[in-house]
């Protein structure tokens, strides 16, 4: 199995890398990894990404001094630039990026699969997981606004990703490695980076099997009309008038999902759509 390696606080800070610290940046990170990729091979190249030291480290090396979010978002971009020009050559791939970018990686992966040779759907399912994972089986109150996909031409994958919570002003980044990666659901991490926030929901733990199994058996089981109605009678609930059922909106002022904040009309839907 993959293992979490390390730690390490984010702040998330706003601004630009300037022009000619991007050009830079790009020169000197591809220079960078055709040293590492010629003397210690691509694998090693990927190994060395998925760790969170050596990541930021790597950020710094390029010339990111800054200690927070925005190296993530630095350090992938310049790889995607000055590597592009030798991706052929190297055999190594970045694909995404922060917004709009990330959600480009899968026709990235897929035109590569096409050219290179790799299975691109096998890739394509295997970012979108990883996505699916740290956005909904990890609930740490961070949303995910960056994904980098980083493929050799032989089918090997590190993947960097990162959160923001903007409340709190902070960022976690989060690594995954495909070397012996068995699971997506059951402690699939290379590392997870960022602050302490308090109590975090991570099905992904594999002490949190049972609870994965008991979900699933529930959904296939039950089904979403037996679910919503054991909800309603746990929570007390009927079946709501007509009048009651017009649009009325009311936003709670705390911020995490307690059960009285569940519609159980939106969870029938929900649950419908899983199965």
């Amino acid at each position: 199995m993959t293992r979490r390696s390390g730690s390490a606080d984010l702040p998330l800070h706003t601004g630009r890398v300037p022009p000619w610290l991007a050009s830079r940046m790009a020169s000197l990170g591809s220079i960078l990894t055709q040293a590492i990729v010629h003397h210690y091979g691509r694998d090693a190249f990927l190994q060395r990404l998925s760790h969170p030291f050596w990541f930021q480290s790597f950020g710094a090396v390029m010339g990111m001094d800054w200690h927070s979010s925005g190296i993530t978002t630095s350090v992938i971009g310049a790889l995607k630039r000055g590597l592009g020009p030798l991706q052929d050559e190297l055999g190594i791939y970045v694909c995404g990026g922060r917004g709009q970018h990330s959600r480009k990686t899968p026709d990235e992966l897929m035109q590569l699969g096409d050219r290179v040779g790799f299975d691109g759907a096998k890739l394509t399912r295997a970012s979108r997981l990883v996505a699916k994972v740290d956005s909904a089986a990890v609930q740490d109150g961070f949303d995910l606004y960056l994904h980098g996909f980083f493929v050799t031409a032989d089918g090997k994958w590190t993947v960097v990703q990162q959160g923001m919570n903007g409340d709190k002003r902070q960022a976690r980044r989060y690594h995954w490695h495909s070397e012996a990666l068995k699971s997506f659901v059951d402690t699939p991490h290379s590392a997870i980076d960022g602050p302490q926030q308090g109590e975090i929901v991570n099905l992904t733990d594999h002490r949190a099997d049972i609870s994965r199994s008991a979900q699933l058996d529930l959904l296939g089981n039950l089904g979403p009309d037996r679910i919503v109605s054991e909800f309603e009678r746990l929570m007390g609930t009927a079946p709501e008038p007509a009048q009651a059922m017009l649009p009325h909106l009311i936003m709670p002022a705390h911020h995490d999902v307690r059960p009285k904040d569940v519609f159980a009309r939106r969870l029938h839907g929900t649950l419908a759509a899983a199965t």
